[in-house]
């Protein structure tokens, strides 16, 4: 791919603006032959392809449905080619029933990856709205007991028969973004306090001391007692599932741009430190699915598929989300923006490197190859996932926008 022939390790000047067109129409050539499929289907969104290398749609209630719509709203930014804007309006007004959705805390990825770019992107008021009223729906999340928005309905353990029902897993910081942003263009605070409480909560019970993450909080929702610390995702409970400290990295990043209180970017700051600078990281800084895995002092629980795969798999899309935050992280941290822009240019080198970015026409379509849905649970290991190309292309759109020291 392009990217390695005009990045070079350390490099701090965005490319030319023709090498940059190249990254995008091979970006573009495969968003089409992806295209192509789910117009056939129409009313489904791709997610992976299944061991055929056929792809695999899901409805618009799976979490993953508005990173399609999203991919197709930064393919046009960076080419501003207005078939892929036709595309990208007419993907994510498919998703529009979705402002009522309750069943889960997923619509900041839902909504705000496919909805927020397009509003960002035409202004269009009716957009706005939509966002409004999916921000209400995932408020009512929210409980002022435990102080943070419930992700999913009921967790049962890895450990045995344990099932808690109000869990609180790390990409749930994600969808924070979708609170602030109601706050702001309706004045509400209230969205913006749900949203601060869960960073806070977040912050106290979900990070460790070494800024790594544990995956699951479940907390009592009678009384806000934190029960217990746990992976669903991850290798083991006391291990750093790659993606989980992803979303964290992010979020915190985010929340810090938000609110601007310290503790926040303390929180992203050292999180990123924890990944750029974790032994295990490969040269190539794109992460194992889990860094702890297969390590002295980890052990998977007993029902964990990861007790059977031996084979210790990278994440792409772990890697694409931390590449997109920490371009952003660099703009607020001074003295150590060199740090995080130079990993931030090394991830997404070795993401644009044939090894990673599929050739035209293979991959079912999808651009990034080699990511990890979840292991413990057997299910998409190795495979293109659809948040892994949303993340590469708001991270290659970040990298051209970015301020070079």
């Amino acid at each position: 791919m392009v990217l390695r022939s005009i990045v070079s390790t350390g490099a701090q000047a965005a490319p030319p603006l023709d090498s940059l067109e190249a990254c995008f129409h091979e970006a573009q050539q495969q968003l089409n032959t992806l295209l192509t499929k789910a117009n056939e289907i129409d009313s489904l969104f791709p997610r992976t392809i299944d061991n055929k290398g056929e792809v695999v749609f899901t409805n618009q209630y799976e979490w993953t449905s508005g990173f399609f719509p999203g991919s197709l709203w930064y393919a046009y930014e960076g080419t501003r080619d207005e078939s892929l804007r036709k595309e990208a309006i007419k993907w994510t007004e498919k998703l529009q029933g979705l402002k009522d959705f309750k069943e889960h805390h997923d619509l900041g990825f839902m909504v705000y990856c496919s909805y927020g770019n397009a509003y960002r992107l035409t202004k269009d008021e009716k957009y706005k709205d939509i966002l409004v009223q999916a921000a209400h729906s995932l408020s009512t999340r929210f409980c002022e007991k435990t102080g943070v928005i419930k992700s999913w309905n009921a967790f049962g353990s890895w450990r045995g028969k344990e099932k808690y029902t109000f869990p609180v897993i790390i990409d749930n910081m994600m969808n924070l973004e979708l609170l602030f942003f109601a706050s702001k263009v309706t004045g509400d605070t209230r969205y913006r306090d749900m949203a601060i409480r869960h960073a806070e909560n977040t912050l106290k019970n979900q990070i460790r001391k070494d800024y790594s993450c544990f995956h699951v909080v479940c907390y009592d929702p009678k009384n806000g007692q934190v029960l217990t610390q746990e992976t669903a995702q991850g290798y083991a409970d006391n291990s750093t599932w790659a993606r989980g400290q992803a979303w964290a990295i992010y979020g915190f990043t985010m929340t810090y741009r938000e609110t601007k209180y310290p503790r926040f970017l303390e929180a992203a700051r050292k999180m990123a430190d924890y990944y750029i600078d974790h032994p295990n990281l490969p040269a190539d800084k794109i992460t194992f699915w889990d860094f702890n895995a297969y390590q002295r002092g980890y052990t998977p629980s007993k029902r964990s598929n990861a007790n059977h795969v031996r084979t210790n798999y990278r994440d792409a899309s772990a890697a694409a989300v931390v590449a997109s935050a920490l371009f952003e992280l660099a703009t607020f941290t001074g003295q150590h923006e060199k740090k995080y822009r130079t990993a931030a240019i090394q991830i997404l080198e070795s993401l644009s490197n044939p090894a990673y970015f599929a050739s035209h026409g293979t991959n079912g379509g999808f651009l990034l190859k080699h990511s990890v849905g979840s292991i413990p649970h057997g299910v998409e290991i190795d495979v293109p996932l659809v948040y892994a190309d949303y993340y590469y292309l708001e991270a290659l759109n970040r990298y051209i926008q970015s301020p070079t020291p």
